[in-house]
C-alpha cells in the first residue's frame, strides 16, 4: 500500500480525484470521457499508474461508468463495503490502495463479472502501434 501522506496525495491528485480514490467517493454518473473510450489499451490507476484493466475487457454496461469484466492479475484488491445501508464489494488499486468502484455479479461472460470502475480514478494510456 502506499506511504504517501495526506498531503502528498493532495498535492498530486486534482480535487475530484483524490475525493474518490482517498475519501471513497464516487463520480457524477456519466461524466467520465472513458466510459466511451474504445482504442486498445490499458487503464491505469490515477493515483500511482498501476495497470489494473485492458481494453479487450471493457463493455458497455449502460451503468454510466466505465466496465470490465477482469482485471489484469494482481491489479486489484476487494473489500466488504457496507456503506449506504447495503453491502457491496469494494475495489481499489492493489498497490497504492485508491478507491476505484465495486464490483458486481451481472457483467458479461466469460466472468459474470461487471467491475464498474469511477473513470477519474482511472487513466488511459493507448496501445502504442
Amino acid at each position: 500500500m502506499s506511504t504517501k501522506t495526506d498531503a502528498d496525495w493532495k498535492a498530486t491528485l486534482t480535487p475530484e480525484q483524490y475525493h474518490v480514490l482517498r475519501e471513497h467517493g464516487t463520480e457524477q454518473r456519466g461524466s467520465s470521457p472513458l466510459n466511451k473510450e474504445k482504442r486498445e489499451g490499458t487503464f491505469r490507476c490515477a493515483g500511482c499508474g498501476k495497470p489494473l484493466f485492458s481494453s479487450y475487457a471493457k463493455f458497455e454496461s449502460g451503468t454510466g461508468w466505465p466496465s470490465f469484466y477482469e482485471p489484469l492479475q494482481n491489479a486489484i484488491a476487494t473489500m466488504t463495503d457496507r456503506s449506504h445501508g447495503m453491502t457491496r464489494t469494494e475495489v481499489h488499486c492493489a498497490q497504492c490502495g485508491g478507491h476505484l468502484g465495486h464490483v458486481f455479479h451481472d457483467g458479461p461472460a466469460p466472468t459474470g463479472q461487471r467491475y464498474c470502475m469511477n473513470g477519474v480514478a482511472l487513466e488511459f494510456e493507448p496501445k502504442k502501434s
